[in-house]
């Protein structure tokens, strides 16, 4: 018995000495764990430090640009203005041209969210700086083009520098570029005493894009050709707004080259709503928006349709997509019941910018 009680005893002795290297394995294991582990946050560590460089150096170039945009003239004096968005109430193709470009038949309006533009001269050169890091100041943005324009032009002797504060979203079917473009026409008109008139601006600008003459002008419009022949509409009547843009951008460009023009089955009545607006009838404009150009953008982006009868749902009388998308605007009288919808449409998720605003008349535009 005593022998088998010592048979039994280093039995256990050699599971626990079993066990002992288990535990001693699965130690190793979880060293090994955290040893990666601390590798992972080194990494990591070192990621962060790299984006905080990055960030340095972006900052360091931003101050380098501000440095040569401070050799300022004329004692540093700044011009402000404000350059107002639009939306289309509504908007049609004719045809597409020979020369690759659209016909339209839209109305456009100004409404009240905009972008700020600060003015100043330099002693040479053109420097723009941005709010935006996705959004560069160099000869590819519409400020860029337009001061360059103006100053060829006038044959400018000194330079200009402009700050850009982006309120409007970019990409979204509201002219936010065309319209910093537009407010550099007014902004340098006024800084360098140029004295031209809007008919002057208008024809200049038509170079760099077709919504450019409008953004000028601003107001309620009837845009026919590709864009530039306008004719003034009266205010609008007054109403509130809700703007909404999904979470995504779309390329005019793309819109365009792939709406086939021919094959539309229904068009907007823009004759009807030209004397909707010079009644004065709200309830005329709103029945007859429509936009072609959803077509497209619609179809690709399903959340523009879902976010135009969300907005029917939830009290305005219309909505519709704005421009080539996928920005979407409702139209209610009251601004209690716009700000409830934008509650709630910002509840859903389906859009990721709102705003509530109002139609802008043509002597905002032009005080900016």
């Amino acid at each position: 018995m005593d022998a088998d009680n010592g048979n039994v005893l280093i039995e256990r002795g050699n599971a626990l000495a079993g066990k002992g290297e288990v535990s001693s394995v699965a130690g190793s294991v979880l060293a090994g764990r955290k040893e990666a582990l601390a590798d992972k946050g080194s990494a990591l560590a070192g990621r962060k430090e790299a984006l905080a460089d990055e960030g340095r150096a972006l900052a360091g170039r931003k101050e380098a640009l501000a440095d040569e945009g401070s050799a300022l003239a004329d004692g540093g004096k700044a011009l402000t203005r404000k350059a107002y968005a639009k939306i289309n109430l509504g908007l049609d193709v004719v045809r597409r041209r020979e020369d690759g470009y659209h016909e339209v038949k839209m109305v456009m309006q100004t409404v009240g969210l905009y972008d700020v533009l600060k003015f100043q001269k330099a002693k040479e050169g053109i420097f723009v700086v941005t709010d935006r890091e996705e959004l560069p100041g160099d000869e590819s943005n519409l400020v860029y083009k337009a001061a360059k324009l103006v100053s060829e032009a006038y044959g400018l002797q000194e330079g200009l520098r402009v700050e850009l504060c982006k309120r409007i979203p970019m990409a979204a079917g509201m002219a936010g570029g065309s319209t910093d473009a537009a407010a550099v026409f007014h902004g340098m008109n006024e800084l360098f005493g140029l004295g031209m008139a809007e008919e002057q601006m208008c024809g200049l600008a038509v170079k760099i894009g077709a919504d450019v003459p409008y953004c000028i002008q601003g107001g309620t419009v009837l845009a026919e050709g590709i864009g530039e022949k306008l004719t003034r509409l009266p205010d609008a009547p007054e109403c509130f707004l809700l703007l909404a843009k999904p979470d995504l951008d779309v390329s005019s460009r793309h819109v365009y080259e792939h709406l086939h023009a021919d094959r539309l089955e229904a068009h907007p009545d823009i004759d009807g709503m030209c004397q909707a607006v010079k009644a004065g009838s709200l309830a005329g404009i709103t029945e007859r928006m429509g936009n072609v150009l959803e077509t497209v953008t619609a179809k690709e982006y399903p959340v523009v349709g879902e976010i135009k009868e969300f907005m029917r749902r939830n009290g305005a009388s219309n909505a519709l997509m704005s421009g080539s998308g996928p920005t979407v605007f409702g139209i209610y009288e009251e601004e209690a019941a716009a700000k409830k919808a934008m509650r709630l449409l910002e509840a859903e998720g389906l859009a990721k910018e709102l705003f509530v605003t109002t139609f802008v008349n043509r002597a905002m535009v032009e005080q900016g």
